[in-house]
């Protein structure tokens, strides 16, 4: 059928590393995450939506996303947002028709916004059920995350200011969703320059032992480091 009124909405997903219950492991484990909120009413009461709403006639794409996240879940501060894709299907929410552009913003492993009440940190691997489209969103955006990891510097978005070597790997290992070599990923991350030793420690752990090296992020602005890169699964 025809449109005549199409509404063009900025959604954005959010993704954070959090630390989630594991019930096999009594212990909470690292898993890749997505803020998303409840509907509280009709289409799709009850659902589970990404942050987002329509375009207002002043202001860019950027703005837009950046206002959502503020008024929608109180988050406003990112440490990383890029635009992901524009979803265009007529029928991928009722009428009036929407096209939406979808963003991939990044907090870091530290940072604790203070979310509404209708607000939730979901992990990836086990999304509630979404509404519209949006599960095809945090896919898509999953995927961006989990392929820049491997040529660019983009995890600097998901790490605190400063972190040791097994903070880091525990990060990529729940953002591409496979083992990582810690002694691999120091070898290929330095190499690159992609992060810089602090000359500092952190503070020793109940074991004890050799306090752990602090390192951080060589730049905090994504770069490309290597186009042709993969990270590679940990081999048994």
């Amino acid at each position: 059928m025809p449109h005549s009124n199409t509404v063009h909405e900025s959604l954005t997903a959010v993704f954070q590393v959090r630390h989630f219950p594991d019930t096999t492991a009594r212990r909470k484990r690292p898993e890749l995450a997505v803020l998303l909120w409840e509907r509280a009413l009709d289409p799709q009461l009850g659902t589970w939506s990404l942050p987002g709403g329509r375009l207002r006639d002043d202001e860019d794409l950027d703005t837009s996303a950046r206002r959502q996240l503020a008024e929608k879940v109180d988050v406003r501060e990112l440490a990383h947002l890029e635009q992901l894709s524009v979803f265009s299907d007529p029928d991928r929410v009722p009428p009036p028709r929407r096209i939406a552009s979808a963003y991939l913003g990044l907090v870091p492993l530290t940072t604790e916004p203070e979310l509404p009440a209708d607000t939730r940190w979901h992990p990836v691997s086990a999304l509630p059920n979404m509404s519209f489209d949006h599960g095809v969103v945090v896919d898509h955006a999953r995927a961006r995350l989990a392929a820049k990891l491997s040529y660019t510097n983009i995890a600097y978005g998901l790490a605190p200011d400063t972190f040791t070597l097994s903070t880091l790997r525990e990060i990529y290992c729940a953002a591409l969703d496979y083992e990582v070599d810690t002694t691999n990923l120091q070898r290929v991350l330095t190499r690159r320059k992609v992060i810089t030793p602090t000359g500092e420690t952190a503070a020793p752990g109940r074991a004890g032992g050799r306090p752990a090296a602090l390192y951080r992020f060589t730049d905090s602005e994504l770069r490309v480091t290597d186009e042709f890169a993969a990270l590679r699964p940990r081999t048994t």
